[in-house]
Formats: structure tokens, C-alpha cells, sequence
């Protein structure tokens, strides 16, 4: 290496030459050449990251060595002996490449910027004296993000959720463009799904921002409307004169514990109830405590009223906290204090509240004698029936405190029969007047059954039509019930069971066997009485036809309906002269009324040969 290249080099070192040094570096093909006042030799790019955003950046800084100002280019130049065009190549300016502004993501820019709008919107109330309810609500617009949030501000006895409406989210306006600031102004309606808002007004520093940084002319502002129905609930605050202060620590230090006691007698619904009332000295506090007696049958709650400022009147909750209270001088024996609407005759009072009465009033207070009325008898009474669970069931809660299932009599469950009808449904509906039905009445509990029979083609599956209970009686409610009884079906008859009415036209052999042999609990089958509604009837002729001839063949029973049965099958009894089963019940005993008829005749016979 040539001491000459050497030199060359150590000339050329990165450190800033004095003023007038002599730097003699020729620009010759095949020499390098470098920046002498090059300090920073990284690799120079133009993007950048910030905040995950890709920024450009300015490449020619002031710790590249580039002169930023004209005097420290005219330094640069003076300080070399070489011509700058030489050095430099011609490429010495002032003029710095042009760079952009620096970049702020909307998130920064518009962080915390939120425009508030005074909004309301009528909601419809429905089955209620007010038409509408209006609501007041504020509309956030985010700059951020251009999101939107409505809330509502919460008052107290409102009925209604409050809160957050809408949460924070863009809006969408249509099916394809989204809310902007740009749709908001004074005076407008927005449309949030479905629910239409009317913008009054903003706050100050929206219509600032609005008028100052968005450029956009603002409507005149409109008042919030009142709601009349809220406005006429709200009540006015009730002001009184002030009183005069008092002395509370001067009245404690007088009478700290002194405490004056009255024994009261109340009349609840003819029943004296003994009470002691302490009047506080201290704070004009009243307190009221029930006297227990052994076996009384009350609980033993030992306050009537807590220690409190007592009122005159009391109607409203308010007269507790405002109005005219109980003084000590307004309490005497055999006067009449009014305890919450409990009228508390004052009977007597302790030694010390006498005292205390005779030095500061001179008032003597007499005991006043009180004779409690014999105790009136007490009758028992049973509630209504309400319907749940059978009328026995419901009975033993009245009678007993432990409650118990009632008692079944066994005789009756010896002797209970089922008495079976066939009916046919009386209904306007043309498929239902071909099902048949097989009515049980359960005797001696009168409680009904019915069964369908299964029929093909009837399109009807069948089965248990009406479970085992007892059936009301059309017009009969459960608090006032009347039940069918088994008397009060028979052949013939109409019975209407939960809204279903039901012909009987039929019955077994058990239940005509039945009826009469009780023939006193079921007229219909009393053989006797109906031969008395034929002779009312004016039937009788037309039986005796029927009957025939002792030895005569029986008679078919359509003969008997023929000449018996006048009205309809299925009229009430009141209004037709036999019913279906008076007449089974005449053909029944034909051959006894046939023998008997004979027998009659013949003696008639022979008292007119005689």
C-alpha cells in the first residue's frame, strides 16, 4: 500500500474539518468518493410502523449531516479547497424533497369527541287513560367510529325500563347506507329501527363543534314537550311557615327518661283490648303496647306503634311526616286519642304521670270505671266453596287445624249402586247427534260418569267422556253450588252437563229395579202417582184399552207411548202429562193393573146385579 493512499484515506475520516483546512481530494474515475460529514451510515428507508400504521418518514434529517440552513451551507463550501461542483457533482440545493403531513388515525383524532342531541319519541299506551307516553331520550354520535347510542335518563317512579336503549353501534339508515353526522340537525326526525326520534336540540359544545369544524348551519332549537299525563301526577311540595326553633338540648336535660304512661282501652268489633300508651317527655314521642293476657289467642307482637310523632289525622302516608301532632296536654282520662285511625279511650294513668299533671296544669285525673260487655256467642261460619279439590275436602280446612281427610260412612259405600242411562248428545251439529253415551250416576255420593262407546265410522275415537265428580247445575256457580242429584235423571229426561246437553233414552234392568223399590225417593217409577197423572190427564180410558182383558197377551210398549205419551219425549214434566219412564213404569206393572182393573170391574158388576 503507497503511503500516498494511506494519507488519502486518513484525510478522509467522518469528523468535521476547521475552518480553512486544506482537503485535496481529486475527483478522478476510479476513486470513491465519500461523505466526509457523514455521521448516521444506516440504511435509509422511506415507510415506517406506528401504532400498526405504516407512516412515511423523512429520509434527509438533520443527524444525516444535510445542512439545514443557508449560513451552514456556505460554511461547508468555505471549508473546502475543492470546487463544490467537483465534490458534489452539482447536486448542492437547498430545496429538500417534498414531505407529507404526518398521519393521525381517526381514533386519535376524534378520541373522546362525542355530540350529544335532546331527542323524544311517543310510545303508545295501550287499555290506559293517557293516549301516549312521551319519552326524552339522548342521542350520542360518535365521531370515532360514526357509531350511534340512545339512552334514556332514569326517573324515579317511572313503571317503565330505563337506560340504555340502543347500545353504541352504527345505524343503519337503509339497505345500504348508514347514519352520518350529516343527518342530524335541529328540528329532523331519525328512524332507529323502526322507532321514530324528534331532535329538539344539542348541547353547546355540539352545535360549536358543528358550526365551527363541520361547516353545517344548525335549525333553530325547539323546546322539550311535557308529557300532560306526568305533568298533572306530579304534585306540588307543601311549604309551611317555619316554626319557631326549639331548645332540644334544654328539653333533654329537663326531661331525659321522663316518661308519662296512660292505660287505653280499644273497642275492636265489640271486643275491649287493653293497651298502654307511653308518652317521651323528651322528643313528644308516642308509643303504643298491647296488654297480653293468658290463652287471649293473639300473637304475642309486643308493639302496636314504634316510638313516633303521633298525628291527629291520618289519611295519607304523608300525615306521618307532616301535619299536627299529639301534645301532652292534649291526653286526659276519658278522652279519645286517635291511633292511626284507632279510636283509644284513655281509662287511667300511672302515679307519676298524675303527678306530673297536678304540677304543671293542676289538673287531677280521675280513673275512669269501665264494665266490659259479656262476651257475644260466637256462631260458626263456613266460606263459600271455591272450587278446588271436592266440597268435603274444602270443608275439613274450616274444621280442623291439622288437616284431615274426611270420614267416609261405611254404610253408604255398602250400599252404593251405579245407576246406568243410555243418551244420545242434543246438539245442533249434525255429526254429533249419532254418538251415543252411557251416563253412570253413582248413588249414594251422586257423582257422574260418562262413557262413550267406541262406533266405526262415527268419527269419534270414544272413551271416558266426563270423569268421576259431581256436575252442577246449570246457572250454579262453585261459591253457590247445586248439584244433580239421582233423582234427577230418569228415561226421557234433558240433563245438561258442562255445556253439553244429553238425552236419556234408556236405562238397564237394575235401574228400573231401583227406582222402584225407592220409589219415594224417585216419583217416575212410583207406580201410583202415575196412574193419578193419567187420571188427571184424562188418559184413563185410553189405558184401560191399552191393558185389555185379564189372560190377554202382554203389550208391546210402543202401544203404551202411543196412548200415553202425548208430549214430545224429552219435555219437561211441568208442561207434559207423563214423561217416557212413568210410562216403562205403567208397562212395567201391566199384568197388576190389568188383574186390578178386573177385580174392580167385577165388583162394580156385582153391586149393580144387587
Amino acid at each position: 500500500m503507497s503511503p500516498v493512499g494511506s494519507a488519502a484515506r486518513r484525510r478522509v475520516q467522518p469528523v468535521s474539518p476547521p475552518p480553512g483546512a486544506d482537503i485535496d481530494i481529486p475527483f478522478l474515475p476510479g476513486n470513491q468518493f465519500q461523505d466526509v460529514f457523514k455521521g448516521d451510515y444506516r440504511k435509509a428507508h422511506l415507510l415506517g410502523y406506528k401504532n400498526g400504521y405504516t407512516v412515511p418518514r423523512d429520509m434527509l434529517t438533520h443527524a444525516a449531516g444535510f445542512p439545514q440552513t443557508e449560513t451552514e451551507l456556505r460554511h461547508l463550501i468555505e471549508s473546502s479547497s475543492v470546487a463544490p461542483d467537483l465534490q458534489y457533482g452539482g447536486k448542492i440545493s437547498l430545496a429538500r424533497p417534498p414531505t407529507q403531513p404526518a398521519f393521525i388515525p381517526s381514533f386519535v383524532m376524534y378520541d373522546k369527541v362525542v355530540l350529544r342531541f335532546r331527542a323524544y319519541f311517543k310510545q303508545t299506551m295501550h287499555d290506559s287513560v293517557e293516549q301516549y307516553l312521551l319519552r326524552q331520550v339522548m342521542i350520542l354520535y360518535y365521531l370515532e367510529d360514526d357509531s350511534i347510542a340512545v339512552t334514556e335518563p332514569p326517573k324515579e317512579n317511572s313503571g317503565i325500563l330505563q337506560g340504555v336503549l340502543i347500545k353504541r353501534q352504527r345505524l343503519p339508515k337503509n339497505s345500504t347506507d348508514f347514519y352520518t353526522i350529516a343527518d342530524f340537525n335541529h328540528g329532523v326526525n331519525v328512524t332507529f329501527y323502526g322507532k321514530t326520534f324528534h331532535i329538539c336540540d344539542c348541547d353547546e359544545f355540539t352545535a360549536n363543534y358543528m358550526r365551527d369544524n363541520l361547516n353545517m348551519t344548525l335549525n333553530p332549537p325547539e323546546p322539550m314537550p311535557v308529557d300532560k299525563y306526568l305533568s298533572a301526577r306530579v304534585r306540588p311540595v307543601a311549604t309551611h311557615p317555619s316554626a319557631p326553633r326549639e331548645d332540644k338540648l334544654c328539653k333533654f336535660l329537663q326531661h331525659d327518661r321522663h316518661v308519662l304512661r296512660f292505660y287505653c282501652v280499644w273497642d275492636d268489633g265489640g271486643e275491649l283490648r287493653e293497651f298502654v300508651m307511653h308518652y317521651y317527655l323528651v322528643d313528644d314521642c308516642v308509643e303504643v303496647r298491647e296488654v297480653h293476657k293468658p290463652n287471649d289467642g293473639r300473637d304475642p307482637c309486643p308493639l302496636l306503634l314504634k316510638r313516633q310523632q303521633l298525628p291527629k289525622a291520618f289519611h295519607e302516608l304523608t300525615d306521618l311526616t307532616e301535619g299536627k301532632y299529639y301534645n301532652w296536654r292534649d291526653l286526659r282520662t276519658g278522652g279519645v286519642v286517635n291511633v292511626l285511625n284507632r279510636r283509644f279511650v284513655i281509662r287511667d294513668c300511672d302515679d307519676f304521670t298524675r303527678k306530673f299533671y297536678k304540677d304543671n296544669l293542676s289538673v287531677d285525673l280521675v280513673p275512669l270505671k269501665m264494665s266490659a260487655p259479656p262476651p257475644p256467642e260466637i256462631k260458626r261460619e263456613y266460606p263459600p266453596y271455591n272450587g278446588f279439590g271436592s266440597e268435603e275436602d274444602s270443608l275439613q280446612s274450616c274444621q280442623h287445624l291439622v288437616l284431615q281427610p274426611p270420614k267416609k260412612e261405611f254404610l253408604r259405600l255398602v250400599e252404593s249402586r251405579v245407576l246406568r242411562f243410555v243418551a244420545v248428545m242434543d246438539s245442533r251439529h249434525r255429526e254429533d247427534k249419532t254418538r251415543k253415551f252411557v251416563i253412570s250416576v253413582h248413588v249414594p255420593e251422586d257423582m257422574v260418569s260418562i262413557y262413550e262407546p267406541p262406533q266405526r265410522n262415527n268419527g269419534t275415537l270414544g272413551g271416558k267422556f266426563l270423569e268421576k265428580t259431581k256436575v252442577l247445575f246449570p246457572g250454579f256457580s262453585r261459591q253457590h253450588p247445586k248439584y244433580y242429584t239421582a233423582s234427577d235423571f230418569f228415561v226421557g229426561g234433558v240433563v245438561t252437563m258442562h255445556a253439553h246437553t244429553f238425552q236419556l233414552l234408556d236405562a238397564d234392568e237394575a235401574v228400573y229395579t231401583y227406582m222402584e223399590a225407592n220409589s219415594d225417593k224417585y216419583p217416575v217409577a212410583d207406580v201410583n202417582r202415575v196412574l193419578g197423572k193419567v187420571h188427571a190427564a184424562g188418559l184413563w180410558r185410553a189405558l184401560m184399552e191399552v191393558l185389555g182383558a185379564p189372560g190377554d197377551e202382554p203389550v208391546p210398549l210402543d202401544a203404551f207411548k202411543r196412548a200415553l205419551l202425548l208430549a214430545r219425549p224429552g219435555t219437561p214434566a211441568a208442561t207434559a202429562p207423563l214423561v217416557l219412564h212413568e210410562v216403562i213404569t205403567v208397562y212395567r206393572h201391566q199384568v197388576a193393573l190389568r188383574d186390578a182393573f178386573a177385580a174392580a170391574a167385577a165388583q162394580q158388576h156385582g153391586h149393580a146385579v144387587a
